[in-house]
């Protein structure tokens, strides 16, 4: 397959909340979110949990620090700012040279600017270094709902709002669109859809859905060739008497069957695993909802192409 028809997805965070770094926890992934998507010539980032760290060490070393010294450039999605699913981005080692060239799109918080709030939460006060002291081209750009990014081969990348601009798409050109959920605490998480070469992924973490499901998603999902879906609980952990999990925004495993069934999505991968399930008890899970050939247990470093 030639680079500009590549479509390629790789898993490096599955884990949701908090990072999970020890034995019993590792064949489904210790780090949280984080995919690498390659689209032709191009890298797409969804989300920047701690797997971000591994895909950035990759690049250093072949791009960066390789003979050609190729310059490095990459589009990194934030669904939300909750911390685990921004806590690898100071650690992304690209950042940190002036042959980078970053774009960073994400879900504003209470229509805030995100370059602020990350600036803030990321760098100024908690980290050596500050926003400003970061020698790569690195831009922070809001997302919202209504705006469809599309990214060139050439590596040239903009920004369109879907009510008012008229957006007109080269053959190879990656568009990028999204659907914020409610459902997630505080101010919603955005699921991201990604279309190329006539094939498209979307990627629901932290997606709670609704008895009956998610209309509106499921038209947004509609006959997608991958949905990268959010299952955290089991039905029996969402529906604990005692602490039940109801309302904090993620879906059960079936919820996410639900969802992809009535989408019509070609692939379903469970994603974002709960800290406390370990390989034990994710294996079991995995022997009970993978019966159908088109469901899948997300996998850290696993890949696949579209």
């Amino acid at each position: 397959m030639s680079k500009t028809t590549d479509f390629t997805v790789k898993f490096r965070g599955t884990r949701g909340s908090y990072p999970t770094a020890k034995l019993g926890f590792l064949k489904y992934g210790g780090n949280t979110a984080c995919v690498e998507v390659r689209l032709g010539s191009q890298l797409v980032i969804l989300d920047a949990g701690t797997g971000i760290i591994d895909i950035g060490l990759d690049e250093v070393k072949n791009s960066i620090l390789s003979l050609e010294k190729k310059p490095h450039q990459a589009t990194i999605f934030l669904s939300h700012i909750h911390q685990d699913h921004i806590q690898g981005l100071q650690f992304y080692k690209p950042l940190f040279s002036a042959n980078s060239t970053i774009n960073l799109f994400g879900l504003n918080s209470n229509e805030e600017n995100l370059k602020d709030t990350l600036k803030t939460i990321l760098f100024d006060k908690v980290f050596p270094l500050g926003l400003d002291e970061i020698r790569s081209n690195f831009n922070i750009n809001n997302f919202s709902q209504n705006d469809v990014i599309v990214i060139s081969q050439d590596g040239t990348v903009k920004k369109y709002d879907i009510v008012k601009d008229d957006i007109k798409l080269l053959e190879d050109d990656i568009k990028i669109s999204s659907y914020k959920t409610t459902a997630h605490p505080k101010n919603g998480c955005l699921c991201i859809k990604i279309e190329y070469k006539e094939k498209s992924l979307v990627y629901a973490t932290d997606k709670e859905s609704y008895v009956g499901a998610d209309k509106k998603f499921i038209q947004f999902t509609h006959n997608c060739d991958c949905l990268i879906h959010d299952a955290q609980y089991t039905y029996q952990d969402y529906i604990d008497p005692i602490q039940p999990k109801q309302g904090f925004g993620h879906s059960t495993f079936e919820m996410a069957i639900e969802t992809a069934q009535l989408a019509k999505a070609k692939k379903l991968f469970f994603f974002h695993y709960d800290p406390d399930y370990n390989d034990n008890k994710l294996g079991i899970l995995e022997n009970e909802f993978c019966k159908n050939q088109n469901i899948f247990f997300a996998k850290e470093n696993e890949s696949f192409c579209l």
